[in-house]
C-alpha cells in the first residue's frame, strides 16, 4: 500500500455552478463543479500581460464543506483550492477521455479579489452529546462587526508596527 499522495494547491475561478449530492437525504453530501486556472506572465519584450494554457480541474468536496461551498460559492468567484490530484477516464464520444480531479481538503475565496465575511458552522451531532465537541471559544471576546459599527474594515496591524514597516 502506498503512502504517497499528489497535494496540489491550485488558484483559479470556478467554471460551473456548484452541485450538491445527498444533502439531505441521508448519504455524505458531496459538492462538485469545474475549476480553471490560467498562468499568466508580463512578456517585457511585447509589454503586455500574455495568458497560458487554461487547465481545468473537477474538483470534489465532502461532508461540511461541501455543504457550506454549495451555499457560498457561484460559478465566477476566484477561489483557492487545497487537495488531491487523481484522474479519472472515461468513454466519450470522440473515444477514452481523462478528468483531471482534485479532492478537496481546503476550499475558500481568493481574497486578492474581492472580501468576505467568514461565518462559523456548527457541527449538529457535537451539539447533540457525540464525542467530538466544538472547539471551546467560552474565553474568546466577540468583537462587534465593522459594517454594524459604521466603519470601514479595520487594518489587523497594531499602528506601531505599521510605522516600523513604514520606516
Amino acid at each position: 500500500m502506498s503512502t504517497q499522495t499528489l497535494d496540489l494547491t491550485v488558484v483559479g475561478w470556478i467554471g460551473t455552478e456548484p452541485k450538491i449530492f445527498h444533502e439531505s437525504d441521508g448519504g455524505v453530501p458531496y459538492a462538485t463543479f469545474r475549476l480553471g486556472s490560467t498562468r499568466r506572465w508580463f512578456d517585457k519584450g511585447a509589454g503586455a500581460w500574455r495568458d497560458a494554457q487554461t487547465e481545468w480541474f473537477h474538483v470534489k468536496v465532502f461532508r461540511a464543506m461541501a455543504v457550506n461551498s454549495a451555499r457560498s460559492l457561484r460559478k465566477g468567484d476566484p477561489v483557492i483550492v487545497q487537495g488531491q490530484l487523481s484522474t479519472e477516464e472515461w468513454a466519450g464520444p470522440e473515444g477514452p477521455r481523462t478528468t483531471l480531479v482534485l479532492d478537496a481538503v481546503a476550499l475558500g475565496p481568493n481574497l486578492a479579489f474581492g472580501s468576505s465575511h467568514f461565518a462559523r458552522t456548527v457541527n449538529q451531532s457535537a451539539a447533540a452529546g457525540s464525542d467530538e465537541a466544538p472547539a471551546d471559544v467560552t474565553e474568546l471576546e466577540e468583537l462587534a462587526d465593522d459594517d454594524e459599527l459604521g466603519a470601514p474594515p479595520a487594518d489587523d496591524v497594531a499602528p506601531e508596527l505599521a510605522l516600523a514597516a513604514a520606516g
